[in-house]
């Protein structure tokens, strides 16, 4: 039945949002349970079996609300003695139990972490891995998840993080065992996410120490290559002066030597110069404190020529290694407007964007045969601007970058952009499947889409960034 304060949808569907509260974005068809049968049905059958098994426990109503006392308190609870004291001090409450609680604290070590009183005698060996009686007592192992081998550094037989002892449990019967058996099963859930969180606090002051080591033993001391740079800039330039004002009985060949070795430092000095800008860019931009502070990706928008500020410098950096294995850079049909493009974007980012994609390109180009049958090996790059690319009166600009060779079977396709994902035809080429999957998280953080196209030569990757306005 309908509440009475509920709004009641006109007849062309719900209300308006108010102003200034947008609506949600679209909606995702692989998020809804219609497109997902299989999984949906798995899932339900799983839900069936784990209802009928609570039913045949046939738990009494006593035990019903210790179990879901203990998960409440569970959760309020933060600090670890007080989690193991609940365990124990709850069947005393409940049912006037008297359990013990023992916990790993290394390869082939345990000790009694929990109890309510010490016992005149402690266990003399190991208890097995299963449910078991072991003299009076009834003993139910107390099971972490998959990766507790990870969480404690080192091996856990059977994933057994400890015991749960229930003294007498001789006398108890079948189905009290089967209750005991499942509160330690809850116990050691509880007990994993909780090393789980310890762990991720660890990580994360690792994580503060090392952001703070960073800034001191590699951004700073990487500033300071640009002084030797300027430096080795003005020795050279007083070479170029040296030879210009010559004296004229120095011998021709001698000056035409030196001629010869100020340009060709000049050259390498360029090329050095352009790879520290580019290294610099990415170290600041990968490096940036905010990304470790926050745990993501964090974007510092500003306005951005894209041929100037980002595809250029890229281009004069990957040039020599296209050339290197007899890439051509195709320009007829990469489609670069005659206006600049000027995006509001984080520029480290979207160059290391272009970064990526030209580091394919060098190693996934492949020669192919042309409509005249002359071999073809190229790569090409531009962008074309479309006014809706993200709704009406949304505009965008889809950036390409095609390079030749065989097309990514079709079966593969979809996974390209994910984490660790290798094509086939990739197997020749050393790599490790981050590239793509990189290129898709900043093109999403940007609000953008990604995506690939086979095309009659060979391949086109392509991504579609907003136009924004800003300053």
């Amino acid at each position: 039945m309908k509440r009475k304060d509920q709004p009641t949808p006109g007849p062309e569907g719900p209300e308006p949002a108010p102003e200034g509260f947008p609506p949600p974005l679209p909606p995702d068809p692989a998020h809804c349970l219609e497109n997902d049968l299989a999984r949906r049905d798995a899932l339900a059958r799983r839900m069936h079996q784990k209802i009928e098994e609570i039913e045949d426990h046939g738990f009494t109503q006593e035990e019903l609300r210790m179990l879901s006392v203990f998960f409440d308190l569970s959760q309020e609870f933060e600090t670890r003695r007080d989690f193991l004291t609940l365990c124990v001090l709850l069947p005393m409450l409940f049912f006037d139990q008297d359990c013990r609680l023992y916990l790993r604290t290394g390869p082939g070590a345990w000790k009694l972490a929990r109890c309510l009183k010490i016992p005149a005698t402690l266990p003399a060996a190991e208890p097995p891995h299963h449910p078991a009686m072991r003299g009076a007592n009834f003993y139910a192992p107390i099971i972490g998840l998959k990766d507790s081998k990870e969480l404690l550094g080192f091996d856990v037989r059977d994933n057994v993080l400890g015991w749960l002892e229930v003294a007498g449990g001789v006398a108890l019967s079948r189905h009290k065992q089967i209750f005991f058996e499942k509160f330690a099963g809850r116990i050691g859930f509880q007990l994993h996410t909780r090393m789980a969180l310890a762990k991720n606090r660890e990580h994360l002051a690792f994580i503060q120490n090392l952001v703070e080591d960073i800034g001191h033993n590699v951004i700073v001391p990487n500033m300071i290559f640009k002084l030797f740079f300027n430096r080795l800039n003005s020795s050279i330039a007083a070479l170029a002066r040296c030879v210009a004002e010559a004296p004229p009985d120095i011998p021709p060949d001698f000056t035409a030597g030196l001629d010869f070795l100020q340009a060709r430092l000049g050259s390498q000095y360029a090329e050095i110069s352009r790879h520290y800008e580019q290294t610099s860019l990415f170290l600041e931009t990968l490096l940036r404190r905010r990304h470790f502070t926050e745990g993501r990706y964090v974007l510092e928008k500003r306005r951005v020529n894209l041929l100037a500020q980002v595809v250029g410098p890229q281009v004069d950096r990957y040039r020599p290694r296209l050339e290197e294995r007899g890439i051509a850079i195709d320009l007829s049909m990469g489609g670069i407007p005659d206006e600049p493009i000027v995006l509001l974007a984080d520029l480290g980012l979207i160059a290391q964007v272009y970064a990526n994609l030209f580091s394919n390109a060098v190693k996934y180009t492949r020669t192919v045969i042309g409509p005249e049958g002359q071999p073809l090996k190229f790569m090409a790059f531009g962008w074309e601007t479309r006014p809706e690319a993200f709704g009406p009166g949304r505009p965008g600009v889809k950036l390409n970058v095609f390079t030749t060779g065989a097309a990514v079977p079709e079966l593969e396709r979809r996974g390209l952009f994910r984490t660790g994902f290798r094509s086939a035809t990739a197997a020749r080429e050393l790599g490790t499947g981050h590239g793509l999957s990189f290129v898709r998280q900043v093109v999403d953080l940007h609000g953008g889409t990604v995506g690939y196209e086979p095309q009659e030569l060979g391949n086109n990757f392509y991504i579609v960034l907003p136009l924004e306005e800003g300053e």
